[in-house]
């Protein structure tokens, strides 16, 4: 029996020799590729080059090593008090980050070779929420080599007889890197969003028809937004007892937006719906309504600040937030300020990348009391010294392009299903396309 003082001694010395042991690829750093890196950096996913074996990871070493120090790698743009409070966050932890600096700074090293090496299933090779119930198809649209291109829209009909509710949606991108971003909404029967034009077929519309809309609409029969794709997103269900609904006789309308990058490819990406058995406890809604459609960013502006707010009629809990901005967006903060003036921040988001947007999935979701304010403020770059800018000699507006500009603060709200969801808002939103003082 060892006592209390050759205990110490045995921890100590064996202890010191665990800290100063070899670090090794297989068991220490393979690890954390799985579990951080692997989701993108993958055959057939958004990273450049996969990272599944050491034969892989070797060549990369010092640049891995040098992107997780800097914290460019995974990417990770939450900061503040509130930037690890979301069950989607893929930053390292420091001792994490400590793990692959040591490994490569000691001659990044093997160890014993993995006993199983990594495998795609067919199941993840093509759905990462397996199998869906419902897929629908671009029917292939050719985008050129070079140009700007304006949103396509394509209205699939006839896919819900009755009534379903959805509990989670996912886009398998065919051609990522073109596709900008890609839309899904639930357009009901009688919606007049796109009303004249043709189901089946890939269009354009103007911004004034996709604005159009009939008086005493409700808000949601007109547009219910299922899901959207940008690079950076990763698909999961809403809640385990919350879902979207779709009512019968409803169309699912896409948003496609491509970005031509010099070689002339045709997009297939597919949309996969997962249906619930049953009708859930809780309605979630998305909606783009935090935003300021009246931004006016000067030539030569180095930090434009753009407000938005809404204030909520009835009590929700905040699911999500995505923020949006296009080549000049330079951060962007989201609050809830509550009617008692207590302040929430929500997501801080200093350094935005364009290029990587991240749908911030809170770990529990945030009761938000009826009378809430939730407020968003963004920062915009339109100088010389923003390498992304397109041309900081113009001033810049609301638009589509990425030569143009949004400020959007995306939400997932999640409200009891016999909730009316045309209560939601103290004010009725204003439509993109509309004057301000109209909706």
């Amino acid at each position: 029996m060892f006592g209390k003082k050759h205990n110490l001694i045995f921890l100590m010395l064996f202890g010191g020799m665990a800290l100063n042991a070899e670090v090794a690829f297989s068991t220490d750093v393979w690890p954390i590729l799985e579990r951080r890196c692997v989701t993108c950096h993958r055959p057939g996913e958004i990273a450049p080059m996969p990272l599944t074996s050491y034969a892989q990871v070797r060549p990369w070493a010092n640049a891995i090593r040098e992107a997780v120090l800097t914290r460019k790698m995974p990417p990770w743009d939450a900061a503040g008090e509130t930037a690890h409070d979301f069950r989607n966050d893929r930053s390292l932890t420091e001792t994490e980050i400590r793990i692959i600096s040591t490994w490569v700074k000691e001659g990044a090293q093997e160890g014993q070779p993995l006993k199983t090496a990594f495998q795609l299933t067919s199941v993840e090779n093509h759905w990462k929420l397996g199998k869906p119930d419902i897929v629908i198809r671009v029917p292939g649209f050719h985008v050129p080599a070079s140009g700007l291109l304006t949103y396509r829209y394509l209205i699939t009909p006839d896919l819900f007889p009755k009534d379903v509710w959805v509990r989670a949606a996912e886009f398998r991108i065919d051609q990522r890197t073109v596709v900008h971003h890609i839309n899904a909404y639930a357009r009901g029967p009688d919606s007049s969003y796109l009303a004249r034009y043709p189901k089946g077929e890939i269009v354009t519309a103007t911004i004034a028809d996709r604005g159009r809309r009939r008086e005493g609409e409700r808000v949601f029969d007109r547009r219910l937004q299922l899901i959207g794709w940008e690079p950076g997103y990763r698909p999961m269900p809403w809640l385990p007892n919350g879902a979207k609904q779709i009512r019968a006789g409803s169309d699912i309308v896409f948003e496609m937006h491509y970005s031509p990058n010099g070689k002339e490819v045709t997009d297939y990406s597919e949309l996969g719906i997962y249906l619930a058995d049953t009708a859930p406890s809780e309605r979630v809604l998305a909606i783009d309504t935090l935003r300021d459609l009246d931004l006016a960013i000067p030539a030569g502006a180095p930090d434009y600040v753009s407000r938005a707010s809404m204030t909520l009629a009835q009590p929700v809990r905040l699911v999500s937030v995505q923020p949006h901005m296009h080549r000049r967006g330079k951060g962007m903060e989201v609050r809830a300020v509550y009617p008692n003036g207590r302040t929430r921040l929500l997501v801080s988001v200093p350094k935005y990348d364009f290029n990587w947007q991240t749908t911030y999935v809170l770990r529990e979701p945030l009761l938000l009391p009826a009378g809430t304010r939730l407020e968003s403020v963004a920062h915009f770059d339109n100088s010389v010294n923003n390498p992304s800018n397109p041309d900081p000699s113009v001033p810049v507006s609301w638009g589509d392009m990425t030569t143009d500009e949004m400020h959007i603060a995306f939400l997932e709200l999640a409200m009891p299903v016999e909730a009316d969801p045309e209560k939601l808002f103290a004010a009725p939103p204003r439509m993109i396309g509309t004057p301000a003082g109209k909706n």
